[in-house]
């Protein structure tokens, strides 16, 4: 199938899950993951209705985006972990840094983006499954809340949520815990309606668990596979 009737299928399935948990499909965005996928993939997607793009590594992205600067409403968001030598790239590069994994790397992003005049979006990388080998902070980090009460100093970022990727399983009722701990986890930093934090985006699931994902409340669902097909190109 063409990456446009892949898109479709996909949308059709995001509104059959958002109907079974009561949700309004509208409020559930879907991310195209194209790591990896030349900028043609890219515009093809984009022609198809998709304005949410998200990317692993910045020097890869480097190397697409003058070609697909006509792109205007297109979002670029960096979803791969971010070494805080490459925070100033980033910031330049994309609209969004969902992958935040610590307050050093938010401090990194806010000053380049003072320096930019430009605020950007990011989104709070935590790592549920508490597995050794992913990036994220652990759900009961004391970093997270040194982050969380950070925000007021950190002007030139919105915190808007938070991301995680759960522990692989080809069963994707195997996630729905892991899920379920990143929205109550959501809901207990809601709660405390700390200054300059907004917990309005979940961003879970991807092609194989995305619709449990939207049963457990995601607003960002990544899809790469189900959206360009398998990739050849090493991670």
């Amino acid at each position: 199938m063409s990456v446009a009737e892949n898109i479709a299928r996909i949308q059709e399935k995001i509104r059959t899950a958002a109907a079974r948990a009561g949700r309004d499909p509208e409020e559930i965005t879907l991310m195209a993951v194209s790591k990896t996928f030349p900028a043609e993939c890219i515009r093809e997607a984009y022609q198809a209705g998709i304005r949410h793009f998200g990317e692993n590594r910045v020097q890869e992205f480097a190397g697409k985006v003058d070609s697909l600067r006509d792109l205007e409403d297109a979002r670029w968001h960096m979803i791969g972990h971010l070494q805080t030598n490459k925070a100033a790239k980033a910031a330049e590069l994309f609209h969004a840094v969902d992958s935040v994994d610590s307050l050093k790397l938010a401090e990194k992003l806010n000053d380049s983006a003072q320096k930019l005049g430009k605020k950007r979006a990011v989104l709070i990388e935590v790592n549920v499954g508490g597995e050794a080998a992913k990036n994220g902070m652990p759900t009961d980090s004391p970093e997270l809340d040194r982050l969380l009460c950070a925000a007021p100093q950190l002007d030139h970022l919105e915190i808007r949520g938070l991301m995680t990727i759960p522990p692989f399983s080809e069963d994707p009722q195997w996630a729905l815990p892991f899920f379920r701990k990143l929205r109550e986890l959501r809901d207990q930093i809601a709660a405390r309606k700390l200054p300059g934090v907004r917990m309005e985006v979940l961003s879970m699931g991807m092609s194989h668990d995305f619709e449990v994902a939207i049963e457990e409340g995601s607003t960002c669902v990544r899809v790469g596979t189900a959206i360009f097909g398998e990739r050849t190109v090493a991670l």
